[in-house]
Formats: C-alpha cells, sequence, structure tokens
C-alpha cells in the first residue's frame, strides 16, 4: 500500500513529503493507522548522517501511537480500532538470551523502526513519520490512558521507556534521593517518574531560568549545576544519577554527589564522547557510571501502565508534518518544552 510520509533522500537535505510503500499484514501482523508520532533528537542524529550507517531515503519516527486498522489471522491480543504504540523496536531474533528474558533492545538482531534492515521494500524499515505502519504483534504495546491524552502518550515510547529502564533496574523507590540531569525531553520525563516511584528528586539544569520548570515537574529541589556552592551541598548525598544531556561533559562534578556504591547512568547519546572521568571518584566509593538503552516490550508495556496509573503524560508541542525542519532546529536550541510531536492527520491536507 503506498502512503504519505516525511523524510529525507540525504543527509545534508531537508525532510520533505513523500510516498512510501507498507506491506500488506502478514499473519502475525497488525496495521496500524498512525496519529502521532513523537520527534526524538535521535531522529534528528541519525536522518542528518551524524551517526553512522543511515539509509535513504530515510524516514525517521520511533514515538508511534495510533489505532489498529487490521490483523493479521494469527493475531489474538489485538482487534480493529485498539489503541497501540510502537516504540524503537519493530523486529529480533525472537529466540537469544536476550530476547527469552524480554529484553529485545539488548538482542543483537534488534530491528530498529527506522533505518533497520527488512525485506519490505526499500530494504530498510521507514518510521513513524508516516499514516500507516504495520508491525509484527510482538512488538506493539497497548495503551491504556484516554484518548484525549493520546499526542501527550507518543513521547513515552522512547523518552518514557528511555528513563523508566534504569530508574526501575536500579530500584529506585521511596526513600532514595534520586539526581536527574538535564530538562529536556529525557530529563522531563526523568523527574515525573522518578517522583512517581517516591524518590526524593533533584533536578540538575545549567540553567537558572528552568528552576520553577523543574518544580513544576515534580523535582524536590533544583541545583544549578554551574554553581560550585549548590554542588558542594549535594556531595556524597544521591543514590542513583539519572544522566540525559545529550552533548559531552564533565562527568566528574556529578560523581562526587554521589554516596558510597551510587550509580550515574548515561541515557544520552552524544555525537562525540564525554571527556573521560576521573577514575579516583570513581574508586574511592566503589562508584559505578554504566548506561542504558530503552527497555524492552514487557517493560515498555509496564512503563505504559504505570503512566496510565499515575496519570503521567510528556509535555509537548504538537507541530504539523511540514513544520518538521524548523521542529529541529528549534530542538538544537532547546527550544521546546519538552517534545515536538507529529500530527499525522496534517499530512493529508
Amino acid at each position: 500500500m503506498s502512503i504519505h510520509a516525511y523524510g529525507a533522500h540525504a543527509g545534508d537535505q531537508p525532510l520533505e513529503s513523500m510516498t512510501i510503500t507498507r506491506r500488506a499484514p502478514g499473519p502475525h501482523d497488525i496495521q496500524i493507522d498512525i496519529a502521532y508520532c513523537g520527534v526524538c533528537h535521535s531522529d534528528l542524529h541519525q536522518v542528518r548522517s551524524e551517526w553512522a550507517g543511515t539509509l535513504y531515503p530515510c524516514v525517521p519516527g520511533h514515538e508511534i501511537v495510533g489505532r489498529v486498522s487490521a490483523v493479521g489471522d494469527h493475531v489474538s491480543g489485538f482487534k480493529s480500532g485498539d489503541l497501540v504504540g510502537v516504540g524503537c523496536i519493530v523486529d529480533s531474533c525472537q529466540h537469544c538470551e536476550e530476547c527469552d528474558a524480554g529484553l529485545e533492545n539488548y538482542c543483537d538482531g534488534m530491528v530498529g523502526t527506522y533505518n533497520g534492515a527488512t525485506a519490505d521494500e526499500p530494504g530498510h524499515t521507514l518510521g513513524g513519520y508516516s499514516q500507516q505502519i504495520v508491525v509484527h504483534e510482538r512488538y506493539v504495546l497497548r495503551i491504556r490512558h484516554p484518548e484525549a491524552q493520546l499526542a501527550a502518550v507518543a513521547p513515552l515510547l522512547c523518552a518514557g521507556i528511555t528513563t523508566y529502564s534504569p530508574l526501575r533496574h536500579w530500584g529506585v523507590s521511596t526513600g532514595k534521593k534520586v539526581g536527574v540531569v538535564g530538562i529536556g525531553g529525557l530529563g522531563h520525563m526523568g523527574i515525573k517518574l522518578a517522583a512517581a516511584m517516591g524518590a526524593h528528586v533533584v533536578a540538575f539544569t545549567t540553567s537558572e531560568s528552568k528552576r520553577d520548570a523543574a518544580r513544576a515537574l515534580g523535582a524536590h529541589e533544583v541545583v544549578v549545576s554551574r554553581n560550585e556552592d549548590e554542588m558542594a551541598a549535594h556531595a556524597k548525598s544521591l543514590d542513583f544519577i539519572l544522566n540525559t544531556v545529550a552533548a559531552p561533559h564533565d562527568l566528574d562534578p556529578f560523581f562526587a554527589l554521589l554516596k558510597r556504591d551510587g550509580t550515574m547512568t548515561l541515557v544520552g547519546a552524544p555525537a562525540t564522547p564525554h571527556p573521560s572521568p576521573d577514575v579516583f571518584n570513581l574508586i574511592t566509593k566503589r562508584r559505578s557510571l554504566a548506561g542504558s538503552m530503552i527497555g524492552g516490550i514487557p517493560e515498555t508495556q509496564e512503563m505504559l501502565d504505570f503512566c496510565a496509573d499515575h496519570d503521567i503524560v510528556a509535555d509537548i508541542e504538537m507541530i504539523r508534518a511540514d513544520q518538521i525542519n524548523d521542529a529541529y532546529e528549534r530542538m538544537l536550541k532547546g527550544d521546546v518544552k519538552y517534545r515536538f510531536v507529529m500530527d499525522i492527520t496534517s499530512m493529508a491536507t
């Protein structure tokens, strides 16, 4: 089936309207009419070839929400009309240790929602900046939020799970003191989720102007990281730090804030490496530096259900499809609170 999409034909070209083809649903496939798609910083990196291996035409988008419009003959868990989502994964090997554990995000054969190998035309996956997508039922998520919140649910499929997974893995709960570094698309979700898990949340920002915004998101304290006195006041006080910043920066000042055995987990993916941290900040207090990448399908469903139960959605700004290039430029400047979401119905006009 031919549908409208927005994508680019080269890294130095703007995104533009194009026509792409989707396969007919197979026995275990679900066809989804996309209503909204979140705009992730990863989309910009990939479509502009700032990350290696971009395949063109590139249609980004992995924060997808919409309605089921058809199901394969062997699909039993979904029906036409269901509200559903698709995140960063549309396939994996389905038989390795990671897949068996529900950690498809760490499968060596994981296929991304765009720029991954597929038998479908044009030989690689095309993402959610499009009117429709066909996905194996294993990788489709059920949405319990009210339909009126659907657009704001879209970023949960990447920004939500990217922050939820490490918070859960490192045991964030009542009684824990947690730092969230960066108050952007990822960071604003990290603050909301950590607070809902019962933690005392300290938000870190380089911008004095973000103090009130961080508190409104649920932070109990806000620290301007350029202020040495404010940073020193939190020395050796945090159990866990979720670092969401997607630009290279000095990690050492944040290690000094961790208790013995504390962990800082990186989820931001900068285009160039962070400066190497001082090893003594690690060994003198048995601190850990870790990384985390999205989440598996079961945990993503758990996250969506947790967010539905706690009335958590992303803070978004809606855009039309033809505003995507301007949105990218604004995203680079940090001029969005906190996530752009594309209204896919605007492609029909």
